[in-house]
């Protein structure tokens, strides 16, 4: 318990030095724009792939487990458009980048711990969680909703790829359900919860790799330490954040 509450102790006085203000702007925005593309534009393959077909896949379970003379014939298309928005898009799409964003942010600043670039930033003078980290949380925050908005058209796709070539169901029956009682704010809560769930995986990953002590074999502890908490933070913020916007 005491460790615990030293970590988050630590957590918040690292977060503390990295909102300050950038000494450089322009070196700051330079960064964040390598940022986006090495974190954002970089995940967005991995999430038009999974998206599609996780789209595909909801709609032959859903069609096959769930059908019954009593349900109409576009409950598929409703049920679909309900999970992808509500949670595959936001939340399980946050925790696959956890894997991807989160070890590669957790590695490379403790790469450059052990390898004393943070020190040597240090003795320069420079802030070096502001310099490092600030613009990795920003470019994550940035680019979350476009991929959260690439992860929605991906599934309806891949759903419609079931319909076109699987000959799973009708389209019309899926295009009906997809619209239908179609609730706009389902959009922004997921696009909301995924601003928080950036923050974390970001943050967390971050901290785990600066404040990494040792050799090569502590660096890959960290990564993997880094996901792990990323995820447990993310599930848990979800509870939360779902309770309050739905509730």
């Amino acid at each position: 318990m005491i460790k615990a509450l030293k970590t988050v102790g630590r957590y918040i006085m690292l977060m503390g030095r990295t909102f300050a203000r950038p000494e450089r702007m322009r070196m700051f925005f330079h960064q964040y724009l390598n940022e986006m593309g090495q974190l954002g534009v970089n995940s967005i393959g991995i999430v038009l792939l999974i998206s599609f077909f996780i789209g595909a896949v909801i709609t032959i379970q859903i069609k096959l487990n769930i059908e019954s003379p009593f349900m109409p014939r576009w409950t598929v298309g409703y049920v679909t458009r309900e999970i992808m928005l509500l949670e595959f898009s936001s939340s399980i799409m946050c925790l696959i980048l956890a894997g991807k964003v989160g070890s590669n942010i957790a590695s490379e600043l403790g790469t450059m711990r052990v390898t004393q670039q943070i020190d040597a930033l240090e003795i320069m003078g420079v802030n070096s969680a502001n310099y490092l980290i600030l613009p990795k949380i920003f470019a994550m925050v940035t680019t979350i909703p476009f991929l959260v908005t690439f992860s929605i058209f991906a599934g309806i796709i891949g759903a419609f790829a079931t319909c076109w070539f699987g000959g799973i169901m009708s389209a019309v029956d899926l295009e009906y359900g997809l619209q239908y009682m179609f609730v706009e704010w389902f959009i922004w809560c997921g696009i909301i919860k995924s601003l928080f769930f950036a923050f974390i995986i970001a943050s967390v990953s971050a901290f785990f790799g600066y404040t990494v002590e040792g050799g090569s074999i502590e660096v890959g502890k960290a990564s993997t330490d880094s996901v792990v908490c990323s995820s447990v933070l993310i599930l848990f913020a979800d509870l939360i954040l779902t309770k309050l916007l739905m509730g």
